[in-house]
């Protein structure tokens, strides 16, 4: 079947032209404006670490770690759709690192998008602004997330998730959830 063209009536019924209607781009994607977003927060969180050793750089980097279990807004949610990753996360939780270290790449693979960056950034200023976060802990996370090729604190926060969901770690609130 041969498509409409842009002066055709649209396919919607609405009775304009394709190019007035739905053939119209919006604009760009979520994906495009959140990967925007992050490459504007790199020049100044390098300009807060710029005065900082690599030894202190790499003790910025282990506190952000820890940030998951400072506050909800920087977990991962776990994917709801139970593939078998998801499941080998899960219950790698409990058992020893190395299941762990196995199993948590695939499911990163399927949460690290660059709208999770970018929320996970906003949350991260907006604790850096109330106070919660330093501002150099908060310029390492910004990198990282800024960052494709890293993935430390996504990776963080979905399993500080996993924990809190299976209620192996307290929530940052300090509650247990039952499992």
């Amino acid at each position: 079947m041969a498509s409409r063209g842009r002066n055709q009536q649209c396919e919607c019924g609405s009775g304009r032209k394709t190019k007035f209607c739905c053939g119209v781009r919006s604009g760009p994607s979520q994906a495009e404006l959140a990967k925007t977003f992050l490459g504007g927060l790199v020049t100044p969180a390098a300009l807060v670490l710029v005065r900082f050793t690599r030894e202190e750089i790499e003790g910025l980097h282990a506190v952000m770690i820890e940030l998951p279990r400072l506050d909800s807004s920087l977990q991962v949610a776990v994917p709801r759709l139970v593939t078998l990753e998801v499941n080998a996360l899960l219950d790698a939780i409990d058992d020893d690192v190395d299941a762990l270290e196995a199993a948590v790449p695939p499911v990163v693979a399927m949460v690290d998008t660059p709208v999770e960056r970018a929320r996970l950034a906003r949350a991260v200023i907006t604790l850096r602004d109330g106070g919660r976060i330093p501002a150099p802990v908060a310029a390492t996370a910004l990198l990282d997330l800024a960052s494709p090729e890293l993935n430390t604190l996504i990776t963080s926060g979905l399993v500080q998730s996993a924990a809190v969901l299976l209620g192996a770690a307290r929530t940052p609130g300090g509650l247990l959830v039952a499992s």
